[in-house]
């Protein structure tokens, strides 16, 4: 009674009159921000970005407001009536239409879902093992939007049609084996295929170990600090070398080991240039925090653990140019993001990723310069035979 008496007519004026001034007040607070010259530009677009969620939060409540007052208008009229000695309203088909139209304008927002936000699909994976997780992701798609479409129907239409009149009494139907069985057997089954389906094709996207007699994967070292991606390649032997995380200074940033021989010609890259039909398998690391390898052309995402090397191993399908011509876009780059947040930088934690012929990678790997540089050389006071003659002392250095 309490809560009844807490939400009259008057009330739910007054709290629709505070409603329409404070969101008055924000839209002027939002043109304000956006016309203000004093502020910086990622002031101005925090500040627009939280003024837009506080305002479609205050509409969605202003609807629920007029939604509350209507039926409270609708409740006093029936009252109205039956104090008069007429016919109140027939509230089991007010509700029954309202269904209807819930579940028209339902379908509805959710066809402009999949047509407007369906327009902002990445193009097709670039990738032999992408194109086969878009194969999972559609196929589950289909089957689960054709269940919800289904079940909607039924069951608000079910509502309506079944609605009481006052000439029928509903019939009591609390049990039925088949029908039970059925809506347990069928989606268990249907889960159970695409459950092992994707357990076997997973298990397949996940196998980092290059297959006997197929050629080597090209080995690149993704190292993630905050908050820039470090690019390690192989040099003419083809081979990385070791690291040390005691051996990380300001120079030699990755901790490369050259006690080990593959190491002397490992090569440093400010881009990830990749050849097409390569198998290409990154070993991902990180140095401080959580960061994550994201390349969404690939469909290719996985934590880099500080402490703890992870691998994936893909072939890209579509060269850089190629792709160019496929989104109609000459500046189209993909790129390697972190998909972690990571700390304040990490919204520019980014670098571009190339896919090229195999003659064109060739060309840019003979002209990328070695990891061991003149400064790391004089720091770590090689000889000229290219062994160490004395190591520096081992320290950790901070991440630029």
């Amino acid at each position: 009674m309490a809560f009844k008496k807490l939400i009259n007519f008057k009330t739910l004026s007054s709290a629709f009159a505070a409603m329409l001034l404070f969101t008055t007040n924000m839209v002027m607070a939002q043109d304000t921000a956006q016309t203000a010259t004093t502020l910086s530009t990622d002031d101005a677009a925090k500040s627009a970005m939280w003024i837009g969620v506080g305002y479609y939060v205050l509409l969605v409540l202003l609807l629920a407001v007029i939604i509350g007052i209507v039926g409270k208008i609708l409740r006093v009229y029936d009252l109205t009536q039956q104090i008069q000695g007429k016919k109140s309203m027939n509230w089991n088909n007010i509700l029954g239409v309202m269904f209807i139209i819930f579940l028209i304008v339902g379908l509805y927002g959710a066809y402009w879902s999949f047509t407007v936000q369906g327009a902002m699909l990445l193009p097709e994976a670039a990738s032999i093992h992408g194109v086969k997780t878009d194969t999972m992701f559609y196929v589950t798609f289909g089957i689960t939007v054709t269940v919800f479409v289904i079940t909607q129907i039924l069951l608000f239409g079910f509502s309506f049609r079944y609605r009481a009149t006052g000439k029928r009494k509903a019939y009591f139907y609390p049990h039925n084996n088949t029908i039970e069985k059925i809506w347990t057997v069928v989606p268990a089954i249907v889960l159970t295929i695409l459950v092992i389906t994707g357990f076997f094709t997973w298990k397949e996207i996940t196998n980092s170990v290059d297959a006997k007699g197929s050629p080597a994967s090209i080995d690149i070292d993704v190292t993630g600090h905050q908050f820039a991606w470090e690019l390690r390649y192989p040099g003419k032997d083809g081979k990385l070398g070791a690291k040390n995380y005691r051996l990380v200074t300001g120079t030699n940033k990755l901790g490369i080991n050259y006690q080990d021989k593959h190491s002397f010609d490992d090569l440093a890259a400010d881009t990830l240039v990749i050849p097409v039909n390569k198998s290409i398998r990154l070993n991902i690391l990180a140095q401080d925090v959580i960061h994550s390898v994201y390349m969404p052309h690939f469909r290719l995402q996985l934590n880099a653990v500080p402490g703890l090397p992870t691998f994936f191993k893909f072939t890209p399908t579509i060269t850089t140019a190629d792709m160019r011509s496929k989104v109609d876009n000459p500046k189209f780059e993909y790129l390697l993001y972190c998909n972690k947040i990571c700390g304040g930088g990490h919204y520019n934690m980014q670098k571009v990723v190339r896919v090229v012929t195999d003659a064109e990678y060739n060309q840019w790997l003979s002209k990328q310069k070695p990891y061991l540089n003149d400064q790391l050389k004089k720091e770590l006071k090689m000889a000229d035979n290219g062994q160490t003659k004395q190591a520096a002392p081992n320290r950790l250095a901070l991440n630029n």
